[in-house]
Protein backbone atom coordinates (compact mmCIF):
# COMPACT_ATOMS: atom_id res chain seq x y z
CA UNK A 1 0.00 0.00 0.00
CA UNK A 2 1.25 3.52 -1.05
CA UNK A 3 1.70 5.95 1.90
CA UNK A 4 -0.27 8.50 0.00
CA UNK A 5 -3.49 6.13 0.32
CA UNK A 6 -2.05 4.73 4.14
CA UNK A 7 -2.81 8.71 4.53
CA UNK A 8 -5.66 9.15 3.28
CA UNK A 9 -7.05 6.10 5.14
CA UNK A 10 -5.81 7.48 8.43
CA UNK A 11 -7.82 10.88 7.59
CA UNK A 12 -10.50 8.87 6.61
CA UNK A 13 -10.74 6.81 10.25
CA UNK A 14 -10.34 10.03 11.78
CA UNK A 15 -14.02 10.93 10.40
CA UNK A 16 -15.54 7.42 11.23
CA UNK A 17 -17.74 7.25 14.16
CA UNK A 18 -17.26 3.79 15.33
CA UNK A 19 -12.84 4.24 15.02
CA UNK A 20 -11.22 4.87 18.38
CA UNK A 21 -7.51 6.06 18.32
CA UNK A 22 -6.47 6.69 21.75
CA UNK A 23 -2.89 7.55 22.30
CA UNK A 24 -0.78 5.71 24.70
CA UNK A 25 -0.89 8.77 26.79
CA UNK A 26 -4.92 8.85 27.56
CA UNK A 27 -4.61 5.21 27.60
CA UNK A 28 -1.65 4.88 30.30
CA UNK A 29 -1.18 7.91 32.27
CA UNK A 30 -5.51 9.22 32.34
CA UNK A 31 -8.45 6.77 33.00
CA UNK A 32 -9.72 6.09 28.96
CA UNK A 33 -13.28 8.10 28.55
CA UNK A 34 -14.48 4.43 27.77
CA UNK A 35 -12.81 2.31 29.77
CA UNK A 36 -15.88 0.08 31.87
CA UNK A 37 -18.67 1.95 29.41
CA UNK A 38 -18.29 0.51 25.86
CA UNK A 39 -22.15 -0.70 26.26
CA UNK A 40 -22.95 1.76 27.57
CA UNK A 41 -21.37 5.26 26.15
CA UNK A 42 -20.53 4.21 22.48
CA UNK A 43 -23.65 0.31 22.08
CA UNK A 44 -25.74 2.30 24.16
CA UNK A 45 -26.96 -1.37 25.22
CA UNK A 46 -25.49 -4.23 27.29
CA UNK A 47 -25.28 -6.57 24.88
CA UNK A 48 -22.19 -9.44 24.98
CA UNK A 49 -19.08 -7.64 24.33
CA UNK A 50 -17.05 -9.13 22.19
CA UNK A 51 -13.17 -8.76 21.43
CA UNK A 52 -11.12 -9.25 17.86
CA UNK A 53 -7.95 -9.37 19.10
CA UNK A 54 -5.20 -8.50 15.82
CA UNK A 55 -8.52 -8.13 13.51
CA UNK A 56 -6.21 -7.31 10.48
CA UNK A 57 -8.37 -5.46 7.92
CA UNK A 58 -11.82 -6.38 10.31
CA UNK A 59 -13.44 -8.97 8.01
CA UNK A 60 -13.93 -11.26 11.16
CA UNK A 61 -15.37 -8.70 13.68
CA UNK A 62 -17.90 -7.38 10.91
CA UNK A 63 -18.69 -10.89 9.65
CA UNK A 64 -19.76 -11.77 13.52
CA UNK A 65 -21.44 -8.54 14.08
CA UNK A 66 -23.84 -9.17 10.70
CA UNK A 67 -24.21 -12.93 12.31
CA UNK A 68 -24.87 -11.94 16.13
CA UNK A 69 -26.56 -8.55 16.14
CA UNK A 70 -27.75 -9.06 19.39
CA UNK A 71 -23.78 -9.02 20.55
CA UNK A 72 -21.44 -6.06 20.71
CA UNK A 73 -17.92 -6.26 18.58
CA UNK A 74 -14.67 -4.74 18.63
CA UNK A 75 -11.99 -5.19 16.75
CA UNK A 76 -8.67 -4.29 17.92
CA UNK A 77 -5.10 -3.20 15.72
CA UNK A 78 -2.37 -0.83 15.68
CA UNK A 79 -2.76 -0.46 12.00
CA UNK A 80 -5.37 1.38 11.05
CA UNK A 81 -5.21 1.37 7.85
CA UNK A 82 -5.92 -1.91 7.84
CA UNK A 83 -8.96 -1.92 9.56
CA UNK A 84 -10.17 0.84 8.19
CA UNK A 85 -11.39 -1.45 5.26
CA UNK A 86 -13.61 -3.16 7.93
CA UNK A 87 -14.76 0.02 9.73
CA UNK A 88 -16.19 1.87 6.25
CA UNK A 89 -17.90 -1.50 5.53
CA UNK A 90 -20.01 -1.29 8.46
CA UNK A 91 -20.85 2.45 7.76
CA UNK A 92 -21.51 1.67 4.36
CA UNK A 93 -23.76 -1.61 5.68
CA UNK A 94 -25.21 0.29 8.42
CA UNK A 95 -24.03 -2.77 11.21
CA UNK A 96 -24.28 -0.94 14.46
CA UNK A 97 -22.35 -3.39 16.69
CA UNK A 98 -18.77 -3.32 15.25
CA UNK A 99 -15.99 -0.79 16.10
CA UNK A 100 -12.72 -0.97 15.94
CA UNK A 101 -9.86 0.46 18.46
CA UNK A 102 -6.09 1.34 17.08
CA UNK A 103 -3.89 0.19 19.94
CA UNK A 104 -1.23 -2.70 20.79
CA UNK A 105 -2.71 -5.12 22.30
CA UNK A 106 -0.26 -5.09 25.24
CA UNK A 107 -2.43 -2.07 26.49
CA UNK A 108 -5.62 -4.02 26.37
CA UNK A 109 -5.62 -3.49 30.12
CA UNK A 110 -5.61 0.25 29.86
CA UNK A 111 -8.80 0.56 27.14
CA UNK A 112 -11.47 -2.27 29.40
CA UNK A 113 -12.36 -2.26 32.52
CA UNK A 114 -12.20 -5.65 35.42
CA UNK A 115 -14.88 -8.27 33.71
CA UNK A 116 -15.68 -5.92 31.13
CA UNK A 117 -15.60 -8.74 28.32
CA UNK A 118 -17.54 -11.99 27.34
CA UNK A 119 -15.61 -13.23 24.59
CA UNK A 120 -12.19 -12.62 22.95
CA UNK A 121 -11.11 -14.13 19.61
CA UNK A 122 -7.60 -14.26 18.18
CA UNK A 123 -7.70 -14.78 14.51
CA UNK A 124 -4.39 -16.17 12.66
CA UNK A 125 -2.05 -13.73 14.68
CA UNK A 126 1.93 -14.32 14.24
CA UNK A 127 3.12 -17.39 15.17
CA UNK A 128 6.44 -15.66 16.43
CA UNK A 129 8.29 -18.90 16.58
CA UNK A 130 11.76 -17.53 16.68
CA UNK A 131 12.48 -18.06 20.82
CA UNK A 132 13.33 -14.50 21.66
CA UNK A 133 9.89 -13.48 19.69
CA UNK A 134 7.96 -15.72 22.25
CA UNK A 135 6.99 -12.33 24.36
CA UNK A 136 5.20 -11.22 21.77
CA UNK A 137 2.93 -14.63 21.00
CA UNK A 138 -0.38 -13.83 21.58
CA UNK A 139 -1.09 -16.52 23.63
CA UNK A 140 1.57 -16.49 26.21
CA UNK A 141 1.36 -16.68 29.81
CA UNK A 142 1.50 -13.04 30.32
CA UNK A 143 -1.38 -12.18 27.33
CA UNK A 144 -3.55 -14.95 29.01
CA UNK A 145 -2.83 -12.92 32.28
CA UNK A 146 -4.19 -10.09 30.94
CA UNK A 147 -6.85 -11.54 29.07
CA UNK A 148 -8.36 -13.11 31.95
CA UNK A 149 -8.86 -9.75 33.94
CA UNK A 150 -10.60 -8.42 31.20
CA UNK A 151 -13.32 -11.56 30.75
CA UNK A 152 -16.07 -12.16 32.68
CA UNK A 153 -15.73 -15.51 35.08
CA UNK A 154 -17.21 -17.65 32.55
CA UNK A 155 -15.43 -15.90 29.47
CA UNK A 156 -14.34 -17.53 26.41
CA UNK A 157 -10.97 -17.36 24.07
CA UNK A 158 -11.45 -18.48 20.69
CA UNK A 159 -8.58 -19.11 18.73
CA UNK A 160 -8.41 -19.87 14.72
CA UNK A 161 -4.72 -19.95 13.37
CA UNK A 162 -3.23 -21.60 10.03
CA UNK A 163 -0.19 -22.40 12.40
CA UNK A 164 0.10 -25.62 13.65
CA UNK A 165 3.22 -24.57 15.65
CA UNK A 166 0.98 -21.67 17.30
CA UNK A 167 -2.06 -24.60 17.58
CA UNK A 168 0.63 -26.95 19.35
CA UNK A 169 1.99 -24.52 21.71
CA UNK A 170 -1.21 -23.03 22.70
CA UNK A 171 -2.85 -26.09 23.46
CA UNK A 172 0.52 -27.46 25.81
CA UNK A 173 0.34 -24.31 27.12
CA UNK A 174 -3.22 -24.15 28.39
CA UNK A 175 -2.98 -28.00 29.53
CA UNK A 176 0.10 -27.43 31.53
CA UNK A 177 -1.30 -24.27 33.18
CA UNK A 178 -4.55 -25.85 33.88
CA UNK A 179 -6.83 -23.89 31.71
CA UNK A 180 -10.14 -25.07 30.52
CA UNK A 181 -10.02 -26.59 26.86
CA UNK A 182 -14.03 -26.76 25.69
CA UNK A 183 -12.57 -27.44 22.27
CA UNK A 184 -9.89 -28.31 19.90
CA UNK A 185 -9.45 -28.93 16.47
CA UNK A 186 -6.59 -29.73 14.51
CA UNK A 187 -8.82 -29.08 10.69
CA UNK A 188 -11.67 -27.53 10.98
CA UNK A 189 -12.83 -28.30 7.72
CA UNK A 190 -11.50 -31.50 7.40
CA UNK A 191 -13.43 -33.16 10.54
CA UNK A 192 -16.88 -33.45 11.12
CA UNK A 193 -18.60 -31.24 14.22
CA UNK A 194 -16.70 -28.02 13.93
CA UNK A 195 -18.53 -24.95 15.20
CA UNK A 196 -20.59 -23.32 12.61
CA UNK A 197 -18.93 -19.68 13.38
CA UNK A 198 -15.92 -21.32 12.33
CA UNK A 199 -16.04 -22.34 9.39
CA UNK A 200 -19.01 -20.30 7.99
CA UNK A 201 -16.34 -16.97 8.38
CA UNK A 202 -13.57 -16.92 6.60
CA UNK A 203 -10.61 -14.19 6.31
CA UNK A 204 -9.14 -13.06 2.73
CA UNK A 205 -6.17 -14.53 3.86
CA UNK A 206 -7.80 -17.96 5.21
CA UNK A 207 -9.36 -18.21 1.99
CA UNK A 208 -5.89 -18.81 -0.01
CA UNK A 209 -4.90 -21.07 2.86
CA UNK A 210 -7.50 -23.27 1.97
CA UNK A 211 -6.76 -23.28 -1.62
CA UNK A 212 -3.13 -24.42 -1.01
CA UNK A 213 -4.78 -26.91 1.03
CA UNK A 214 -3.20 -25.35 4.30
CA UNK A 215 -5.71 -26.91 7.50
CA UNK A 216 -7.11 -24.23 9.84
CA UNK A 217 -6.79 -25.09 13.20
CA UNK A 218 -8.85 -23.80 16.39
CA UNK A 219 -9.15 -23.92 20.31
CA UNK A 220 -11.92 -22.47 22.58
CA UNK A 221 -10.80 -22.21 26.03
CA UNK A 222 -11.38 -20.56 29.29
CA UNK A 223 -8.56 -19.04 31.08
CA UNK A 224 -7.69 -20.51 34.75
CA UNK A 225 -6.59 -19.37 37.87
CA UNK A 226 -3.79 -16.16 37.94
Amino acid sequence: MGSKNKLKRFKENETFANVFQPTRDELVNQEYQFKGDWNAKVFKNDNPLVLELGCGKGEYSVALAKKYPDKNFIGIDIKGARFWRGAKTAIEEHIPNVAFIRTQIELIEYVFAKSEVDEIWITFPDPQIKYKRTKHRMTNSAFLKKYKALLKQEGIVNLKTDSEFMHGYTLGLLHGEGHEVIYSNHDVYKQEGSPEEVTSIQTFYESQYLEQNKPITYIRFKIKGY
